[in-house]
């Protein structure tokens, strides 16, 4: 059975992204080149990228450009050589290269993804499926990246889920910047 994770970046209060959808307080904390080694060697394009279609389109609009090339050229190239699959109802042609374009339902497209043969996948923030994934036990593995900044409002990956989850934490990483890594498994 393929292995599903999620990685993703939080504030110390939890929230993923501000209630406007702005996610620019993650970058004031990049200045490490441990930090930067860790996300340039994270990024090898292996595995398969699952997102929701506005990350994806957030993803798509930055990655395969030659600003992103140039300020972050081995996350630029693994992103653009990476399998991905965006979970929408809307969009029709993804316009990134290695892309596929899945409207059935959630849950039950991933769960047969699972059940097949292939590389781990990786949900990269994409809130809008984390939830509904982690309420249907199809998570196996949560990588947060826990940023030292408090946003006091904003959207939870794991809004909606209307359960408790119990999880293991596996191990941590905390990086000069402030930045924490936690990895958790369910029990």
């Amino acid at each position: 059975m393929r292995r599903l994770s999620v990685f993703n970046q939080v504030s110390i209060d939890g929230y993923f992204r501000t209630t406007d959808g702005d996610i620019s307080w993650v970058k004031s904390q990049r200045d490490d080149p441990e930090f930067r080694a860790y996300i340039s060697g994270n990024a090898s394009g292996e595995g398969l990228l699952l997102f929701g279609r506005k990350t994806y389109e957030m993803m798509a609009s930055f990655w395969p450009t030659p600003e992103a090339a140039a300020a972050f050229p081995e996350v630029a190239k693994g992103m653009g050589k990476a399998a991905k699959v965006v979970f929408s109802k809307t969009l029709k042609e993804p316009g990134w290269s290695n892309t596929t374009v899945v409207s059935g339902d959630l849950v039950t497209e991933v769960h047969k993804m699972k059940e097949g043969p292939g590389a781990p996948m990786v949900i990269l923030g994409s809130g809008s499926i984390v939830a509904p994934l982690a309420r249907a036990g199809l998570i196996d593995e949560y990588q947060l990246l826990v940023f030292p900044v408090v946003l006091g409002a904003g959207v939870s990956m794991f809004a909606g889920v209307g359960k408790s989850i119990d999880l293991t934490l596996k191990s941590t990483r905390p990086f000069k910047n402030g930045i924490t890594l936690l990895v958790y498994e369910p029990r």
